[in-house]
């Protein structure tokens, strides 16, 4: 219950002042968004890449792969996140290929002037990390734009990677989630090279020399088995371990490296088994031989 007790007594005739939304009006609720890809969504997409394009053919070199395997309409993206200018790469990768793209992306984002906007404008969705109903709010959005036939774009890490080197490290489950409540196919796309011209935490690009990146789209990955059962947690965590393991093994094509035996696991802050339970704790470190 609110306690309203120091609020100012209304003056009879006048109507009470309207409380202003700390959101703005840019950061609209997923579920007060018409997600429907019309004639009016597609010029917005139009438009914007018609300024965002040159820029980025200008700025970045780039070698695609896979792109005419991909699903006519209704899909989910999932990609390894290293850089902040990596959702211009897949983006502008989805787009060429003849599909709107829609992030499920941090309502934070929403609330940028400007940027904020431009996000609502093209119909991207907020995803709160504070509120379960916003956060369901989100998902319900997101099946919308798959029956409408757009790609949700997502990033299963939830953030940039943290892994020393670049890997990608432990999903969240929210992918798999949809993935699995919707039956939309999912799709993991990888890319390596964007970070040398925006690091990982970098605040500034390295223009020159000019960067080149490589991005390939991989197999749809495969949930068959599991769309045929209840979707408890452990169905949930094998969904969300197939993820893991299409984008390190995309990455690991794309660099041409073995992949390390362990994952970096954000909140235990080092790497783990890829299949140690989530949430559980680091293991113990070994003593070394010798040591007393």
């Amino acid at each position: 219950m609110t306690d309203h007790s120091s609020d100012p007594a209304p003056i009879e005739g006048r109507r009470p002042p309207k409380r202003r939304d700390p959101r703005g009006k840019a950061a609209r609720r997923a579920d007060e968004v018409d997600y429907t890809v019309g004639r009016g969504t597609r010029i917005g997409f139009g438009v914007t890449a018609s300024a965002a394009i040159p820029v980025l053919n200008l700025l970045l070199g780039r070698s695609w792969r896979g792109l005419d395997t991909l699903p006519e309409e209704g899909f989910i993206v999932v990609a390894n996140h290293i850089s902040e200018a990596d959702p211009l790469a897949v983006a502008h990768a989805v787009y060429r290929s003849g599909h709107t793209f829609h992030f499920m992306t941090k309502d934070s984002l929403f609330r940028v002037p400007g940027l904020g906007r431009l996000l609502s404008g093209l119909k991207q969705i907020p995803v709160s990390r504070d509120s379960r109903t916003d956060a369901r709010r989100s998902l319900d959005a997101a099946r919308d734009v798959l029956s409408a036939g757009g790609a949700i774009m997502i990033y299963p890490e939830g953030t940039l990677t943290r892994d020393p080197e670049g890997w990608p490290m432990r999903a969240k489950t929210g992918a798999a989630r949809l993935a699995l409540s919707t039956g939309a196919p999912l799709i993991p796309i990888t890319h390596w090279g964007v970070q040398d011209f925006f690091g990982t935490y970098a605040k500034l690009p390295k223009v020159l020399p000019r960067k080149r990146y490589r991005l390939a789209v991989g197999q749809e990955i495969d949930l068959s088995d599991l769309r045929a059962v209840p979707m408890t947690r452990a169905v949930l965590t094998d969904a969300t371990e197939r993820i893991e393991s299409a984008l390190t093994e995309g990455v690991a094509g794309l660099r041409g490296e073995e992949p390390p035996e362990l994952i970096w696991d954000r909140s235990l802050r080092q790497r783990v088994p890829r299949r140690q339970p989530r949430g559980g704790r680091a293991p113990k470190s070994t003593p070394e031989e010798g040591s007393p």
